[in-house]
C-alpha cells in the first residue's frame, strides 16, 4: 500500500481558528474552530505525521469559504465535497455516509441513525464511536446527531456540548433540553 501524502491549511473564522487536512482523493482532516492557531495546527499534526502546511489548493480554498460562510450564519452544504474516508472502517463510512444526508438545520438522534442503518441492538453506541472519531466534523455534520430525547449528547471538539449547541443554533435548530445526556459524577 502506498503511503498516502498530507497537506493541510490553518484559517480564521468568526469562531476561531480552524485547520483542514487533505490528500490527493479528497478531504481527510477538520479541526472545528478553537482559540489559538496553535491547537488547530497541532490536532491535525497529530492526526496526519508528516503533514505540510501549504496554501490552500483551489478546491480546497472553496471550502474553506464555505466554512467561513458557515460559521457567519449562512446556509451552508457541504455534501457535494470529496471526502478521503481510507482510513476510516466499512462500518464508519457507512455511519459517515449517512450522516452526510443531514442537511442545514436537519437532526437525527444515535438510535435513529442506527435504526437507518439497522445497526441492531447496539447500534447507538455504535454510532456515538462513530461521531466521538470523525475526523472531519462540520463536513460530515456528526453535531447534527442528537442523543435519545433530542439531547445534545456529547461533542469532541474544541468546546464540547456548548459547541455543538452553537452550532446546531446557527441553523435555527431548537432543542426542548440542551442539558447534555452525559453528566460527570462527583465523588
Amino acid at each position: 500500500m502506498m503511503a498516502t501524502n498530507h497537506a493541510y491549511a490553518v484559517f480564521d473564522t468568526k469562531s476561531g481558528t480552524c485547520a483542514i487536512a487533505w490528500s490527493d482523493e479528497g478531504i481527510c482532516g477538520f479541526h472545528l474552530p478553537g482559540d489559538e492557531t496553535e491547537q488547530a495546527e497541532r490536532a491535525i499534526s497529530r492526526r496526519f505525521a508528516g503533514a505540510e502546511r501549504v496554501s490552500p489548493i483551489p478546491e480546497i480554498a472553496v471550502v474553506i469559504d464555505r466554512v467561513r460562510a458557515y460559521f457567519e450564519g449562512e446556509r451552508s452544504d457541504f455534501s457535494d465535497l470529496r471526502l478521503d474516508l481510507s482510513a476510516q472502517t466499512d462500518l464508519f463510512r457507512q455511519i459517515y455516509l449517512a450522516t452526510r444526508r443531514l442537511g442545514w438545520g436537519s437532526t437525527t438522534t444515535y438510535g435513529g441513525l442506527a435504526g437507518e442503518l439497522q445497526l441492531g441492538p447496539a447500534g447507538a453506541w455504535t454510532v456515538g464511536q462513530a461521531m466521538a472519531k470523525n475526523p472531519i466534523p462540520l463536513i460530515i455534520p456528526c453535531h447534527r446527531v442528537l442523543a435519545a430525547g433530542r439531547k445534545i449528547g456529547g461533542f469532541s471538539a474544541p468546546g464540547g456540548s456548548e459547541s455543538k449547541l452553537r452550532m446546531l443554533e446557527l441553523e435555527g435548530v431548537q432543542l426542548p433540553d440542551t442539558t447534555p445526556a452525559q453528566q460527570s459524577f462527583a465523588f
